[in-house]
């Protein structure tokens, strides 16, 4: 199913993301422009931490929709993910049925328990409903977490974009929702599924498009520190580390930085402050002292 898309060409795209604050490539562009375009979902997978999560908040940001987040873990089931009955509420009124306060017959209590009344949406099921402003920017973050009978059930829905409901029966948007996927790849998803989507690798940036976020996400620090902050996070992505650091790890890095009232880096200032960057104490023991010395003297040759 094709619509109209809400931002008429690849450049608007790109505007209107750095304008909700993200930098966005043009092949990345290019694909949330199609994504848009042709009502298909859109799959973004790439290493945790290099902004594909942000792309839905922005996207949801910038066309002045609803973000509805469906977080995925691992045993997460279709009952999960799309409603829940208010058991509670629901026992509460059979005990008032019991004792006369109702006066419903059976049937009619039995038709009051399992109305939308005492429904619990939950994202998919939300994202299927008419919102204000238009369908909303459905994100189910981090897929990979899940299995595969979760995935079979996410093929289906994404298919017909509707759920069932055995009480109620099935309910179909009345218009599809803004779908985006991410996955960390710690395994790999179905064939099946990334055939219904459009999709794209999000990559680690390079030096001048990470320079580029680090100064929209952190304008506080100064040139010199972004600089060399950047260079240096470069450099370690090279190195044979358990978790490199991402993207979101630069921006909490030069963050910390500025708190400390830091100028430039140093060795010191690197191994007090390693913690920001990497979660991993292995990384961090291999990084420290000399190593962060010789990388620190690339990562300044680089900066300048």
């Amino acid at each position: 199913m094709t619509q109209t898309p809400p931002i008429a060409s690849i450049d608007a795209v790109e505007h209107a993301l750095s304008n909700a604050g993200y930098v966005c490539s043009r092949p990345l562009a290019t694909v949330v422009f199609l994504a848009l375009k042709l009502g298909r979902p859109l799959f973004l997978e790439g290493e945790a931490g290099v902004g594909k999560t942000e792309i839905a908040k922005a996207l949801a940001a910038t066309l002045g929709r609803r973000l509805i987040r469906l977080q995925c873990y691992e045993g997460l089931d279709a009952a999960s993910a799309v409603y829940e009955w208010n058991f509670a509420a629901q026992m509460i009124e059979i005990r008032l049925a019991e004792a006369g306060a109702g006066g419903e017959s059976r049937e009619a209590l039995a038709r009051e328990l399992f109305s939308e009344k005492f429904l619990i949406a939950r994202p998919l099921l939300e994202a299927m409903r008419p919102q204000p402003g238009g369908p909303p920017v459905l994100l189910i973050d981090e897929l990979d977490r899940t299995d595969e009978p979760f995935e079979a059930f996410l093929l289906e829905a994404l298919s017909d974009f509707q759920v069932t409901i055995p009480e109620l029966g099935a309910i179909k948007a009345p218009e599809p929702p803004i779908v985006v996927l991410t996955s960390n790849r710690t395994r790999e998803v179905h064939d099946a599924l990334k055939r219904r989507c459009l999709y794209h690798w999000v990559d680690y940036p390079d030096f001048q498009t990470e320079l580029t976020i680090l100064h929209a996400k952190a304008p506080e620090a100064a040139e010199a520190l972004s600089r060399e902050v950047v260079a240096f996070v470069q450099r370690l992505r090279t190195e044979d580390l358990f978790k490199k650091p991402g993207v979101a790890e630069s921006i909490d890095w030069a963050k910390a930085l500025v708190a400390l009232d830091a100028l430039a880096l140093s060795p010191e200032v690197i191994s007090n402050t390693l913690g920001a960057l990497l979660k991993y104490q292995d990384d961090i023991a291999k990084i420290q002292g000399s190593e962060a010395a010789r990388l620190l003297q690339e990562a300044k040759s680089e900066a300048e």
